[in-house]
């Protein structure tokens, strides 16, 4: 049985509990169609009274992260439609790029399984994704949040007086390394997932800040945290 995740959204906080587009109708949707197609739910994502911009998508911030992580073996999500990703065709397109990116699928239990296929009115659409480039800056901020927040708890443990990574020159010289390798290149080539980050810092013997081996999470809290550092 493959493992799945459920992505809901919906637009108004009233809707988190009933309505047209409620909540419970959209898990209950995708629930029915994972039981007939023989996937288990691995997880489900909620996104509450959140348009369908990407102003503020913190739901799907973190779905990406997870996906990206991956040793759960998960590589598909389950929407009940295509509007519950996104209302705006373009903002669609522009999510829908960034999974194919990654080599994931999405599935929707209303328009069906090749959401992520090129047809010829996806790629039309796909030629003018520069004008979505803006995407990509929004995704990142959100990620970044996503894993700070997630850290939140474990910083907030730490020794009083420990420096964050980064302090030292040779420290800024791996952020920038990480943020060379996790950036799309000019050919539209995907950057470096943060599993392929870690593992090409722990070969080439570089630690973290505790000596340890890196992670996907501790690249990630790295490049958040970065920002604040000052060289």
């Amino acid at each position: 049985m493959e493992k799945v995740f459920a992505y809901l959204r919906v637009s108004e906080p009233g809707q988190a509990k009933e309505g047209k587009d409620g909540l419970p109708r959209q898990e209950a949707a995708v629930k029915t169609y994972a039981k007939a197609h023989n996937l288990e739910l691995a997880g489900t994502y909620r996104e509450e009274g959140v348009s369908g911009t990407l102003a503020d998508r913190p739901a799907l911030a973190r779905l990406m992260v997870d996906l990206e992580q991956n040793g759960h073996g998960v590589k598909i999500v389950l929407i009940e439609r295509l509007d519950r990703l996104a209302r705006d065709l373009m903002v669609q397109e522009a999510i829908i790029r960034d999974f194919q990116k990654q080599g994931f699928n999405l599935i929707s239990t209303t328009e069906g399984p090749d959401l992520c296929s090129d047809d010829p009115t996806r790629k039309l659409i796909r030629q003018v994704m520069g004008a979505v480039a803006e995407y990509d800056k929004t995704m990142i901020v959100l990620k970044l949040k996503a894993a700070r927040d997630r850290a939140s708890i474990r910083l907030k443990k730490r020794c009083e007086g420990r420096k964050p990574y980064g302090e030292t020159p040779e420290e800024q010289k791996v952020i920038q390394r990480i943020r060379a390798m996790r950036r799309t290149r000019r050919n539209n080539t995907p950057g470096m997932t943060l599993q392929e980050i870690a593992d090409r810092l722990n070969g080439e013997g570089i630690k973290t800040k505790d000596g340890k081996t890196w992670t996907p999470v501790q690249v990630f809290n790295v490049v958040g945290k970065a920002k604040e550092i000052r060289p």
